[in-house]
């Protein structure tokens, strides 16, 4: 089981450097693209890092160990992030920090009503805004004292996992395609495009997720998605 107490001899004290040493975040997060750029964030912090990709991984990480604080994605392809978020919020002991994410930001007020302690809009690259916002949910001893210097550096994931996450929605779409799928997709695609500057498939994802918001058929956003994707991974030199 993994520890949380800051008087442990195992766990180092937090430093104005490094203001996350000694926490460990679980990442609850599909995208292997914003997960490393999380990653990054977390190496810059002080703070180890684990990752599930689904609601079914993130509870059997839970059977073995407790984070330090979660941070939960609320599309994720198995479920709603939200459900998890719940689960937490009554569990006992309750993780000191739940930090819900997602490229809609429009969801902020769901999570909040499900038990999160704070939101955050993808994508998530600012490295003193990662801090602060993981530093807020924790109680004060567990941050560091004095004055810290703000760090204003933005990560910047590699590309290859932004090919992963592209072949990861071209297997989705290859299967039976129902109302879930599209607004996974379009949900999916809307945070990790904007992480990679990738206008148009943005501009696309948004598309998708307003046919779907009011009910009419997306055959043609579907289809045009699809073939934006399927141009990104024959286009190697692009990602």
């Amino acid at each position: 089981m993994d520890t949380t107490d800051p008087f442990a001899a195992n766990v180092p004290a937090p430093t104005a450097a490094r203001p996350l040493l000694g926490l460990t975040i679980l990442a609850v997060e599909d995208s292997r693209f914003a997960c490393e750029a999380m990653r990054l964030l977390c190496l810059r912090s002080g703070a180890r890092i684990r990752r599930a990709d689904c609601l079914r991984s993130a509870r059997r990480h839970f059977r073995v160990y407790r984070p330090s604080v979660v941070v939960i994605d609320l599309g994720l392809p198995d479920g709603n992030g939200t459900d998890l978020i719940a689960e937490l919020n009554e569990s006992v002991p309750r993780v000191e920090g739940i930090l819900a994410i997602s490229g809609d930001g429009h969801l902020r007020d769901e999570a909040m009503a499900a038990g999160a302690d704070d939101f955050l809009e993808k994508p998530i690259t600012s490295l003193s805004v990662f801090q602060e916002t993981i530093l807020s949910l924790l109680p004060p001893d567990r941050r560091p004292k004095g004055l810290r210097p703000i760090d204003e550096v933005t990560v910047a994931p590699d590309k290859l996992a932004y090919r992963d996450d592209m072949a990861h929605i071209a297997d989705v779409l290859e299967d039976q395609i129902s109302g879930h799928t599209l607004d996974y997709v379009a949900q999916f695609l809307s945070g990790v495009a904007r992480l990679a500057d990738d206008t148009i498939l943005v501009d696309a994802a948004r598309a998708l997720a307003e046919k779907r918001a009011v009910g009419e058929t997306a055959a043609s956003e579907t289809a045009r998605i699809a073939g934006l994707i399927q141009h990104r991974l024959a286009d190697k030199a692009a990602i």
